[in-house]
């Protein structure tokens, strides 16, 4: 295993940051860290790459503990925090050579143009840092992580100050280097998480409260379904009450509905029943699992 979390605590005063959580992360792994501000996800990455010690627990990477062997394991780890801390007056070119100097890389100028090119830095190669834009300045951290081609990526919001376009395009990096790296990254855009990652690490409150298959999670979790049922006139929607275990009923337009339930055949039989009781004709009557950010709100908000 690439990430191996035991224990891990971190205690600021009466506050715990993060509490006593432990997960496992296997190399070839994109996983997705979410939780709302504040939770404890930078606190657990900078713990994770030695920035930060940690009050109780463990945390290894590739087999190495973290607290023992803290220079080898920055070796393995390709680090981009939240801030991301960047020399304003140097050149693009010349940060990422400091940076491949820290790493004694062999052959600088070959890694630093496929670093280069490869987080989309060419246009903006010759200018100072401080002349680049938030999102150029988030691609240069990205490349500075990626200079010395580690086992390991630690990303913190790597996609912020970004547009639609330049999203896409870093999407695609981190789906490209987590086919034989281990990826851990956090992000408030919970679409990013849909489109890169299969599996879902979610803390709150400093608590681990969901570790899974995105597919699990959208199975798993309470109001689940999501029926979606269209008639073709307008239907009051008091009407939809009589329908037994339904969780929320959502009115789209007068004539459609979203409506939540654990078990979506049998509200699609009650609805059937409900349509021929009241001489009501179904346009279209449709089934779908939560959406991650559904399940986002459901794991969040009961703490």
């Amino acid at each position: 295993m690439s990430i191996e979390i035991s224990g891990l605590l971190k205690q600021y005063g009466e506050q715990k940051a993060v509490n006593n959580i432990s997960f496992n992360i296997h190399k070839g792994e994109i996983v997705g860290f979410l939780g709302p501000n504040g939770a404890g996800k930078s606190t657990t990455m900078k713990m994770i790459t030695g920035y930060l010690q940690p009050d109780a627990g463990t945390v290894k990477v590739c087999g190495m503990d973290v607290k023992e062997n803290p220079i080898e394991v920055k070796k393995k780890i390709g680090y981009l925090p939240e801030s991301n801390p960047l020399y304003f007056d140097m050149y693009v070119k010349e940060y990422l050579g400091f940076v491949a100097g820290i790493h004694q890389i062999q052959n600088p100028k070959s890694k630093i143009q496929n670093v280069i090119e490869l987080t989309g830095l060419q246009v903006e190669q010759k200018k100072k840092i401080s002349q680049l834009s938030k999102g150029y300045k988030q691609r240069v951290g990205l490349a500075s992580a990626l200079i010395h081609d580690p086992e390991v990526l630690i990303l913190d919001e790597p996609t912020s100050g970004l547009d639609p376009n330049q999203i896409i395009e870093i999407r695609n990096v981190i789906k490209e280097q987590g086919k034989d790296k281990t990826v851990l990254f956090s992000s408030h855009i919970l679409q990013e998480v849909q489109a890169i990652c299969d599996r879902v690490i979610i803390i709150n409150q400093g608590l681990l409260v969901a570790d899974d298959t995105l597919n699990n999670l959208q199975t798993n979790s309470k109001n689940t379904y999501i029926i979606y049922i269209q008639f073709e006139g307008n239907v009051e929607a008091s009407l939809l009450k009589e329908l037994k275990g339904v969780e929320k009923i959502e009115t789209i337009r007068p004539s459609s509905f979203n409506i939540y339930h654990p078990n979506p055949e049998i509200v699609r039989k009650q609805l059937l029943e409900l349509a021929l009781q009241h001489n009501l004709n179904i346009v279209s009557l449709q089934t779908g699992k939560q959406n991650l950010e559904e399940v986002f709100r459901s794991l969040t908000s009961k703490q």
